[in-house]
């Protein structure tokens, strides 16, 4: 497999669009209920999904987000281990292939990836238009969901909370926001990922000292980007 070590453009035209669909909304404790990677060549996708049994219960919380039930997944899905050794082996094919991974809120899903499989790391270009979005309008009101960002930006959103539904959106999203940021196509992909990462923790360092002056916990808020410390 070639993973790319030497400096690549980022190319909009050539995307892997990720998501998972979970147990819950911590990365540290969540299974895997659903993943999609849709391979773009500008207007040619390529999609893969999977279900996978997450060997716990669903809660119903989650239940009611992806529609996805316990008894389903049981009957229906993969083990979940060989959802996550699947998953993970077609990013870093696609990395290989010289793709850019657009994943909404990477920190969430990425982690649960290294979570699973501790081997996994980054291998290649990253784009998170929610990162983007909270860097190059920061003052903005409102939520920034993937679901309102979709909406801001006139991004057609198919059925939200459906893994590759939401993929396809993200990638429509990045594939805007590589074209109206010209610091996001730069000659090598580290730079542009090293770039978000300092994005990221600019915001979170600025919202763990809002919750210390509100005399608030912030032992929690994770400064790293794309993936946690685990």
């Amino acid at each position: 497999m070639t993973t790319h070590t030497q400096p690549l453009a980022i190319d909009r035209n050539r995307l892997l669009a990720f998501d998972l669909e979970t147990t819950g909304p911590d990365p540290r404790t969540a299974h895997v209920v659903s993943s999609a990677l849709i391979a773009i060549d500008g207007r040619h996708k390529k999609e893969r999904n999977w279900l996978a049994d997450p060997g716990i219960e669903i809660p119903e919380g989650a239940t009611a987000v992806h529609g996805i039930t316990t008894a389903h997944a049981r009957e229906n899905g993969r083990p979940h281990a060989e959802v996550i050794a699947e998953t993970v082996a077609a990013i870093r094919r696609g990395w290989g292939e010289g793709r850019t991974l657009v994943v909404f809120n990477a920190c969430y899903d990425l982690t649960i990836l290294r979570r699973w499989d501790p081997s996994f790391e980054i291998l290649g270009p990253v784009i998170d238009p929610y990162v983007v979005d909270r860097a190059v309008d920061p003052y903005r009101k409102g939520k920034r969901t993937l679901e309102a960002l979709c909406g801001l930006h006139g991004v057609r959103l198919d059925s939200a909370h459906e893994a590759a539904a939401d993929a396809l959106a993200a990638a429509r999203l990045a594939w805007k926001m590589l074209g109206g940021q010209p610091e996001l196509s730069g000659p090598d992909w580290r730079e542009v990922n090293a770039l978000q990462a300092s994005w990221h923790e600019t915001r979170q360092r600025d919202f763990v000292a809002y919750l210390e002056r509100s005399g608030k916990d912030s032992s929690d808020v994770n400064t790293l980007w794309p993936m946690a410390v685990l």
